[in-house]
């Protein structure tokens, strides 16, 4: 054998179950990685995919040959990590996932004095708001918010979150402010709508201790919390916006806080990856990264609880 890049990418094709998305995941043609697969297969003397027009799968071979292919490239690069910690450097391609309205306004602005602190390293960033498989896709670490789905990953708690019903100063100077959850009925509301479920994003308040949720939608629903504050600052309505999205403009007068006697403490964000024997350095330089940037009890939260 050659190489062992045939290895690698017939794992990603293994992994996908597709050429194609194997091929995004590895920046090449889908021509490119299906030449490989076959020029491996040949090397080999077997076949080790089934492939028909809608899907492709392994066969018996192929699945023995990939169980031994992901041990041999987990060996290899828990070797490469082993020597980076002897240099304590972080290098590489470091894949990273994190929500869209945190990314844009918390994360991407601080992320140039990370890469000076870094320079070996490249990042490649999803922003979206998507569930993902982080070892499907291959992605290192991820910001999320809220409790991981998978136990198995590894979470790092970084801070909490608020969020917090605002509206325009215009707009409760013609409509009047709800004084009470129960108020909202009588009011426009602007809704965050999951689209691939169709429903609508529960509102979450707190009383006398006890934590109660109540659904709202109104003339306008949307997928994207940039666009909610957008709204609400225009006047269309009431919105529940996350604190570190909403500070900047309760801040400056373009939004007022309303029902602060129902305010429910949120989500936690945390850092999550992969279990592994030994964290990769940039892994370990990311992790280090949030948790110097997002201190347990940030700006946003004073702005938005003041």
């Amino acid at each position: 054998m050659e190489n062992l890049n045939s290895l690698r990418v017939f794992v990603r094709v293994a992994e996908a179950r597709s050429f194609a998305k194997a091929a995004k995941r590895l920046g090449l043609t889908g021509s490119a990685v299906s030449k490989s697969v076959t020029r491996l297969e040949k090397e080999l003397g077997v076949r080790l995919l089934q492939r028909t027009t809608r899907s492709v799968g392994l066969t018996d071979d192929g699945q023995s040959f990939f169980e031994h292919c992901q041990q041999i490239l987990m060996d290899i690069e828990h070797a490469e990590n082993m020597l980076s910690k002897i240099s304590s450097a972080a290098y590489g391609r470091l894949r990273l996932h994190m929500p869209v309205a945190f990314g844009r306004r918390v994360i991407i602005p601080a992320i140039p004095a990370f890469l000076n602190k870094h320079p070996n390293l490249v990042l490649n960033v999803e922003l979206s708001d998507r569930t993902i498989d982080m070892a499907y896709e291959g992605v290192d670490a991820a910001v999320h918010i809220g409790e991981p789905a998978d136990a198995r990953l590894i979470a790092r708690k970084l801070c909490n979150l608020r969020f917090v019903a605002c509206a325009s100063p215009e707009y409760l100077a013609r409509h009047g402010e709800p004084r009470t959850p129960d108020d909202l009925d009588h009011h426009h509301c602007l809704a965050y709508v999951i689209l691939h479920s169709g429903r609508y994003r529960e509102w979450l308040f707190q009383k006398d201790g006890k934590i109660f949720g109540k659904t709202v939608s109104g003339r306008l629903n949307v997928n994207n919390t940039e666009t909610l504050l957008e709204a609400a600052i225009a006047g269309l309505g009431i919105a529940m916006i996350s604190n570190f999205t909403a500070a900047e403009a309760i801040r400056s007068g373009k939004l007022r806080r309303i029902l602060t006697d129902y305010a429910a403490i949120g989500p936690q964000v945390s850092v999550i990856y992969l279990p592994n024997r030994n964290l990769s350095p940039k892994v370990r330089a990311f992790v280090e990264f949030l948790q110097e940037l997002l201190p347990p009890n940030p700006d946003w939260d004073k702005i938005t609880l003041s």
